[in-house]
Formats: structure tokens, C-alpha cells, sequence
């Protein structure tokens, strides 16, 4: 059936014959001079041994039209361009790329699905953020395209069908904070937060509280900055040619190979991992980003492609606009992140593991080097699983130079144990370098003195200016049973709630 459609069912009990054999069905169409709707009339008649039923099923079929949020450039032969609030009739929706056809245009062609939202609908204001949470709510108010009085509306959480308005605002210690407002509903279908004064509609109240305040913590300046719509990846992409890749910048380089910022076609950009000859074989790596591809969470790089017909081997990724959290953390951007979005990087990649917990995967190199930043200063994990099928005598040796000893669980250094626990001791380390602002865990110690005193008991002592809450996380982290550490899961909760846990989460409107 298709989702947008409307259905009427009818049931009649009747001892006559409606003058169809048992199980014939016929299907008449009722046409209608619009091209919005096709009507259908199904009859279907059976009988049973002591009456006939009759079963007649009409549903009507709207036609589901779109407006574009953004501009898009046609790429190939089969897809089809349009320009920002271009209206767009959907064909066919399967994934990420649509059937579509401009109502401008006449033109057919694919579209990217996230590039458009159904006309006539609150998802087409810039100020409504769709399946968003109220913790990603806060996280996009906060990032730095924003100031004090931006502002979004979504879905509730907790009340399907109801609205939260969050705007960003500034604590009376300075520091910038984000304040929620539940959005009600009036039987008659009007909106209201306060009950002193209530709204036909939610563009009516955006309005009015852009010119005062009144019981807001402030008055509505601009909607929150959205994020620029990534484009789905070509359909079917996933071995490409050398020849489609553009390198453009490199960005680093480490020991098994460089990243650079390229664009795919001429149109896409992303980032380009390329491997050294003789880091993998070609075929195991292969068998694990097959497995990695099937990962997909917006707290996790996207794999998009790979080149592997001829060395070196390339890894097409999304590009993060700021490089490694290790990077960012010692620049001077990263320098003056305060403790709260220190926390709130912590919690993104305690989600981003949760998931890969979830999924029975491990990641094995979890450090902030193999951590991204975006421009909004959103976290993802990069690099899940490629250590497995490294190949490198003084890697998978374990006390070779190249083997990050520091991040690595006593259990997979003696013993080759790798599991989502030893992820968990990691994650430990990695809080370190992030309270630290990326300084090298172990200070003043070698590799062999680490392993030595790991052993024995030995753990770092509480980096200043740490909270002792988020020690304790930490030493959780490096208990020596693996056991006895943590979930993601558990650690994502505690560190979503890290300074939310006594405060209420929405503010009361007089």
C-alpha cells in the first residue's frame, strides 16, 4: 500500500448473492478529472458454508509532491537538477535516491532524498529540524555558525505529535547553554507555551516571539544554522577507478599511509585514505569493508568506496571539515572548547561505540587520532576495524613501534584479546586525551615502562582540572577483569546526563 494513501474499509454481511462467483475479484477504476487522485473500488465475495461475506475496499491515492531545500546539480545522465524551492512530484522512493519529476522542468530524473522535504508540510521551514534529539538539538544550537536568540523547532521525544522549541541563550555565569519549551496543543488545534497566550498556528507564534520575548528566556533572533545537506553517495559506487578521484590537499600523513581532502566525479568531496603497498592483502581488506560499510551511524564515518585494482589502495570516506579530534583539541579552536562540550565530545563517541557494541563489531585502534570533527563540531569514529587486517611485522607484534601500546588493554597486548571491552579500556585513555586537551597519555613514560606498570596495578592519576565524576569513568574503564568495565551503552547514559541529571529539562512558562 502506499504510505500516503487514504483507506475506507467495508464490511457487508449479506445472505444474498451480490452476484459474483465465490473468490472472483474484479478492480474498477472511477477516474476523476484532476491528476491528484486515482480511485480504486475492489470487490472480492467468498462464501462459507452458512453466509456470504462481501468485502469492498476503496482507497484513494494523493500524489505525493515535494519541495526542494536545496539547490542540486545533475551528476549523471539519470539524475535530474533543480534549484532551491523547486517543486518536484515523487515517482518512486527507494533509499536514499528518488524517482522524481519537476513541476517546472517537466524533466525526470533521480534526486536525492534528503535534498527535499513534502510540500505543504512544517519539514519545508528552515527552522524545523526533523528526527532530531533533544540532546542533538542542543549540540547544533551550540556550535559556532550560532549565537545567543538562534532557535529550532522539532518533534517531542516523549509526546508523538507534539513540539519543543529550543533557542540558544547565555547562563548568568557567560557561559552559552541551550533552554527548552514544550510546545502545547489547544483542542481546537492552536498552539501555546505560555496559556496567557495561545497561536492558530506555530508560524504565528515564531512571529510574535521574534518581536518580544514574553516569559522566554529571550526574544527569537534567527533559526539555527542546518547543516548543508550531504548527498547520498552514487548509487551502486563501491569499487571505483583511480581516474574519479581529484587529490586536492593533503591533510596528513601516518605510518601506514596518507589523507588527503579529494573530490569523487569533479562534484563530491571527501577524504581519501591511502594505504601504503604491503600495510593489507587486498583480499582481506576487502572482506572487512564489506563488513564496515554495513555500519552506518551519523556517529560513525561514512565508508563510501574503495580503489583496490591497483596499489596503493585507496578508502573513500565522508570528509569532517576539522580534521582529527587530536588535532583539534591542540588548535586554537580546540583550545578554547570548555568543559562541557569536552564532556559532550566524550558522550558522542560513547554513542558511536554503543552502536558498534550493538552490532557484536569491535574497533581496536579507538584513539582521538582516529576520531573526526566536523564543522559544527559534531564527533565521528573513523578507522573501526582496519587494524585487524593490518599486516605490519612491527604492528602486530605488539610491542612494536608502531602498536599504540598507551590505548591498548593489558589482555589484547599479552594475549591478542581483542573484544569490545578492550574497546572499553581504550575509551578510557581517550577521555584522557580529551580532558587533556590531546596531551600524550602516560606522560614521560616509554611503551615497555607503560606495559610494566600496567600490570602492577599502575593507572594514571586524575589529570587537573578533571571533574572527579569523569575520573571515576575513566578508572572504570581500566578495571583489570575485563568483565568488570562497562558498557557503551551504560557510559553514553552517564555522560548524556553528566550535567543534566538534577536540572529539569524544560523550562516553566508562567
Amino acid at each position: 500500500r502506499p504510505r500516503d494513501s487514504r483507506y475506507m474499509h467495508f464490511l457487508l454481511i449479506n445472505n444474498q448473492s451480490p452476484g459474483l462467483l465465490p473468490g472472483q475479484v474484479f478492480q474498477k477504476m472511477e477516474g476523476r478529472s484532476d491528476e491528484r487522485y486515482s480511485t480504486f473500488l475492489r470487490f472480492c465475495s467468498f462464501e462459507t458454508f452458512f453466509v456470504k461475506f462481501l468485502f469492498i475496499y476503496v482507497y484513494t491515492e494523493k500524489e505525493k509532491i515535494a519541495i526542494a531545500l536545496y539547490p542540486y546539480d545533475a551528476i549523471h545522465a539519470d539524475d535530474l537538477g533543480f534549484k532551491k524551492g523547486e517543486k518536484l512530484k515523487i515517482l518512486e522512493e527507494h533509499g536514499e535516491w528518488w524517482k522524481a519529476k519537476s513541476l517546472t522542468t517537466k524533466k525526470e530524473g533521480f534526486i536525492p532524498s534528503n535534498y527535499v522535504a513534502e510540500a505543504d508540510t512544517i519539514e519545508t521551514e528552515e527552522w524545523f529540524f526533523k528526527d532530531i534529539a533533544r540532546k542533538d538539538a542542543e549540540r547544533q544550537l551550540l556550535a559556532p555558525a550560532n549565537k545567543p536568540g538562534s532557535y529550532l523547532i522539532r518533534e517531542s521525544e516523549t509526546s508523538k505529535g507534539s513540539y519543543s522549541l529550543s533557542i540558544r541563550d547565555v547562563d548568568a555565569q557567560g557561559l552559552d547553554v541551550v533552554k527548552h519549551y514544550k510546545i502545547r496543543s489547544l483542542d481546537n488545534g492552536g498552539y501555546y507555551i505560555s496559556p496567557k497566550i495561545t497561536f492558530n498556528d506555530i508560524n504565528s507564534m515564531i512571529k510574535h516571539y521574534h518581536k518580544q520575548p514574553d516569559g522566554l528566556c529571550r526574544k527569537l533572533e534567527k533559526p539555527c544554522e542546518k547543516p548543508k545537506a550531504q548527498k547520498p553517495w552514487d548509487k551502486d559506487a563501491w569499487e571505483i577507478s583511480k581516474e574519479s578521484i581529484k587529490m586536492v590537499k593533503k591533510l596528513g600523513a601516518g605510518q601506514f599511509g596518507e589523507v588527503w581532502m579529494a573530490y569523487y566525479n569533479n562534484s563530491t568531496k571527501v577524504a581519501v585514505k591511502t594505504l601504503k603497498p604491503g600495510t593489507m592483502s587486498v583480499e582481506a581488506f576487502l572482506e572487512e569493508a564489506n563488513l564496515m560499510k554495513t555500519l552506518q551511524h551519523e556517529r560513525l564515518v561514512r565508508l563510501y568506496a574503495v580503489v583496490t585494482k591497483t596499489e596503493p589502495i585507496y578508502i573513500i570516506t565522508e570528509f569532517m571539515a576539522n580534521g582529527s579530534l587530536l588535532d583539534f583539541l591542540k588548535s586554537a579552536a580546540g583550545c578554547k572548547v570548555q568543559l562541557p562540550k569536552l564532556i559532550d565530545f566524550s558522550a558522542q563517541i560513547a554513542e558511536g561505540m554503543a552502536y558498534i557494541e550493538k552490532k557484536n563489531y569491535i574497533h581496536r585502534d579507538l584513539r582521538a587520532a582516529n576520531v573526526l570533527v566536523s564543522d559544527s563540531l559534531l564527533c565521528k569514529i573513523a578507522d573501526f576495524g582496519l587494524a585487524r587486517v593490518i599486516e605490519d611485522d612491527q604492528y602486530t607484534a605488539r610491542e612494536g613501534a608502531k602498536f599504540p601500546i598507551k590505548w591498548t588493554a593489558p589482555e589484547a597486548i599479552n594475549y591478542g584479546s581483542f573484544t569490545i571491552k578492550s574497546d572499553m579500556w581504550s575509551f578510557g585513555v581517550l577521555l584522557y586525551e580529551i580532558i587533556t586537551y590531546g596531551k600524550n597519555p602516560y606522560p614521560g613514560m616509554s611503551n615497555s615502562e607503560v606495559m610494566s606498570s600496567v600490570q602492577r596495578g599502575y593507572r594514571m592519576p586524575r589529570p587537573e582540572n578533571c571533574p572527579t565524576e569523569l575520573y571515576e569513568i575513566m578508572t572504570s574503564c581500566w578495571k583489570s577483569k575485563p568483565d568488570d568495565r562497562p558498557t557503551f551503552d551504560y557510559i553514553q547514559s552517564v555522560l548524556d546526563d553528566f550535567y543534566t541529571a538534577t536540572e529539569g529539562q524544560y523550562q516553566q512558562q508562567p
